[in-house]
């Protein structure tokens, strides 16, 4: 099954035996997380850990959210009853922000994935309640492909070559007004700013050309190869996504974002 990167609930309903669900909701305690997904949530969805199921342990220049090494993440996928070619829709409690960075995980190893538009909020059918009991598969190790990654080294040759960067983050941390995760505010010099939740209020599915022309307004064009970051390789999925979806290419994406790049030793700060 071919799955475009963000599905409308209607899609999702008239397709709900061909995938697999995920909830990526997010709390600040994980437990409390888990406790509201057993109180409610879509019918038969298995329950994901973004901290533990989707990032390794978090680090100086790697970021808040690394990577998880191949092997760990088809295993933990595996768990989930997630085969190579199982089809995925995952969805959360944030307007499909945090989502975004479950389904780009699994799009980026060849396994078919999209977003609920609108997260948990835009579901108009039943809901069930309690655990989900799951069978686990086996998942073939899939490295994670290069082309689809940037690293510091990558951000700084980008942009003095011109080649848009792109902070994902709301425009008062791009600025370094606040900064409510990372000890430094500021951006990467040379960076441009497009916030992910521009494409999410109303859910991003309602106007995809004025998506398409966010994303061209700050360079993003369908050719070369553009980088995008957020605080920590989560939230900038979503403009990743949403520039496929628009059909502008699959951008680079920078993991370790501001988190790793403001921890790098002599890395240049805005």
């Amino acid at each position: 099954m071919d799955i475009p990167p963000f599905v409308s609930a209607r899609w999702l309903a008239d397709h709900y035996d061909d995938v697999v669900v995920c909830d990526v909701r997010m709390r600040p305690d994980a437990r409390q997380a888990e406790v509201e997904f057993e109180q409610g949530h879509l019918p038969g969805a298995r329950f994901v850990d973004l901290n533990a199921d989707l990032a390794a342990p978090p680090g100086a220049v790697v970021g808040r959210h690394p990577l998880h090494d191949p092997v760990i993440f088809a295993a933990l996928m595996g768990v989930l009853g997630i085969e190579s070619t199982t089809p995925v829709v995952a969805y959360d409690n944030a307007n499909g922000a945090l989502a975004a960075r479950m389904v780009w995980m699994l799009r980026a190893t060849g396994t078919p994935a999209g977003v609920l538009d609108g997260g948990s909020d835009a579901w108009r059918g039943p809901i069930d309640t309690g655990p989900v009991h799951v069978e686990p598969v086996d998942r073939p190790v899939m490295d994670w492909p290069m082309e689809l990654l940037a690293d510091a080294d990558a951000v700084r040759s980008a942009i003095a070559e011109g080649v848009p960067v792109v902070d994902s983050r709301a425009a008062e941390r791009f600025r370094g007004e606040v900064e409510p995760l990372d000890k430094v505010a500021g951006h990467i010099p040379g960076a441009v700013n497009l916030p992910f939740a521009q494409h999410l209020d109303g859910g991003l599915l309602t106007d995809t050309e004025a998506t398409r022309d966010r994303l061209v307004e700050v360079g993003i064009d369908g050719s070369g190869e553009p980088i995008f970051y957020c605080g920590s390789g989560v939230t900038a999925c979503v403009n990743v996504l949403a520039a496929e979806l628009v059909g502008l290419g699959r951008p680079r994406l920078y993991v370790g974002s501001w988190s790793g790049w403001s921890t790098t030793d002599g890395a240049e700060l805005a």
